[in-house]
């Protein structure tokens, strides 16, 4: 196995989460704070391995975290509340609204409450639309993780021909945005669209997105192809429990020019980029309450954060 083709995700998220403690003794210093709050609603297993580990990487960075685990019973209206509260909190400066929610809450509404400067997610319409537009916004963790990976595999990435396969408000189109402001020529690729090995057998770039164990073998792409593995999924082999990725990687290993391991590749900078949002909004938001009418998002992460 070459492991120069391999993308280790987990070095690359420590670089990251180095500068973010760097970016955070710095702000200390200024009298800054940075502070993420937590919400979990109910009891899901796979949600509370999450949050704990979100919260352990936060103090890991000197990021000041506060958990706020509610009970599966607590209504829309309690929620919004408290997402009220900590929006007019200026000691806070992200929130993360842990997903899934429960059935009786609705996930659009919860979401579209966090103030979009605290939307470290990056999943507020606000956001959204901002990115759409390539302007400084807060961006969904994993896509821009996956970004990071992709600048340091390929360096620039003008001119390259990206697919995505998969189109989540969380990753695909997210990702396909990021991939045009990076200037690349970009193809979502989805359950409706016809010969889709066929497209991504063009690409230089493949990030894979759609929760579909392996369904990516050498047959998809193209040689020397870079690919971005962002699923994560749990398949019953060899009489244990394992956790694969969209891309068959042994298949695909011998095909192309770098790929990410799952898991090892993109989980660990999911994590490392909210931590990197909690620093952004937290520099944006003390800048704004320095020179209110002037501030704008780009100016005021150049402030501090390299």
């Amino acid at each position: 196995m070459n492991s120069s083709k391999i993308i280790d995700g987990k070095a690359a998220a420590s670089r990251v989460l180095q500068q973010v403690k760097t970016d955070v003794q710095r702000l200390k210093a200024e009298g800054i704070e940075p502070a993420l709050a937590v919400i979990l609603v109910g009891q899901d297993p796979a949600s509370q391995v999450y949050v704990r580990n979100k919260v352990l990487r936060a103090e890991e960075a000197g990021i000041r975290s506060l958990e706020y685990r509610l009970s599966v019973d607590t209504d829309q209206s309690q929620l919004l509340e408290l997402i009220a509260e900590l929006n007019d909190d200026v000691g806070v400066n992200g929130i993360l609204l842990q997903l899934p929610l429960p059935a009786n809450i609705e996930e659009a509404v919860a979401l579209q409450a966090i103030s979009p400067g605290k939307d470290v997610d990056g999943f507020h319409s606000e956001n959204v639309g901002g990115l759409s537009q390539g302007r400084d916004v807060l961006t969904p963790c994993t896509p821009s993780g996956c970004m990071q990976l992709l600048e340091e595999a390929c360096g620039d990435l003008s001119g390259k021909h990206a697919v995505v396969i998969g189109r989540s408000n969380i990753v695909g189109k997210p990702m396909a945005a990021l991939l045009l402001k990076a200037h690349c020529s970009v193809t979502i690729v989805h359950s409706r669209s016809a010969d889709a090995k066929a497209l991504c057998q063009l690409a230089d770039i493949v990030v894979a997105a759609v929760g579909r164990p392996r369904m990516i073998d050498a047959s998809w792409l193209k040689p020397g192809a870079v690919v971005i593995d962002v699923g994560i999924n749990r398949i019953e082999e060899d009489g244990r429990t394992r956790l694969v990725g969209d891309v068959n990687f042994d298949s695909a290993l011998p095909q192309v020019s770098a790929i990410t391991p799952v898991p090892g590749g993109v989980g660990p900078m999911t994590i490392a980029f909210l931590m990197k949002n909690t620093v952004t909004a937290a520099i944006q938001q003390a800048h704004a309450r320095q020179s209110p009418l002037n501030s704008s998002p780009s100016e005021a992460t150049c402030l501090s954060i390299s």
